[in-house]
């Protein structure tokens, strides 16, 4: 982990809110130079604190209207097994998130897809063909209530974070 001060935190948070603005308009929200801001956010994305800048779509709008989150548990655990099924479910359009999870399933997907004969299709090609999966539990929204990229940022640290004054001795 690299050492974070203000500016980079702010950097950070302005663009975990909207990636989109140029790097003068970040540099003036941030209430640094256009060279600084450049400078510093080359260095978050070299150090993998920032992965990629993206566009959130609505699943709505593109009539991908069908949300679920579906529990994995495969029959044979042996890291091959689990390895051959992650690849697969990585490599599916249909799902967006993909987590190995312990204790309870094998995995957690996030799936995204039109409608119900969708994700009956998504079953067909990952669980059904699978003769490894023993168990399949499919939960589907029915309401978003939150859905936020956002991550909490750490406190400063670094050069030109500032230092807490000890409270005064009784």
């Amino acid at each position: 982990m690299i050492p974070l001060d203000t500016t980079d935190l702010r950097l950070l948070d302005l663009l975990q809110t909207d990636a989109s603005p140029s790097n003068l308009e970040l540099a003036a929200r941030a209430h640094t130079s256009p060279a600084t801001a450049m400078r510093r956010v080359r260095r978050l994305e070299d150090a993998g604190v920032i992965e990629r800048r993206v566009a959130l779509l609505s699943p709505a709008a593109l009539g991908e209207g069908l949300a679920a989150i579906v529990e994995i548990t495969l029959d044979r655990q042996g890291a091959e097994h689990l390895e051959a099924f992650e690849a697969r479910a990585v490599n599916d359009d249909a799902v967006n998130q993909c987590w190995r999870v312990a204790p309870g399933p094998d995995f957690v997907l996030m799936v995204q897809v039109a409608d119900m004969a969708a994700y009956h299709a998504l079953v067909q090609r990952l669980f059904t063909q699978d003769a490894n999966v023993r168990n399949v539990k499919a939960y589907f929204s029915v309401k978003r209530a939150k859905f936020d990229t956002r991550l909490r940022l750490p406190r400063p640290r670094g050069p030109a974070a500032p230092t807490p004054s000890a409270p005064p001795a009784p």
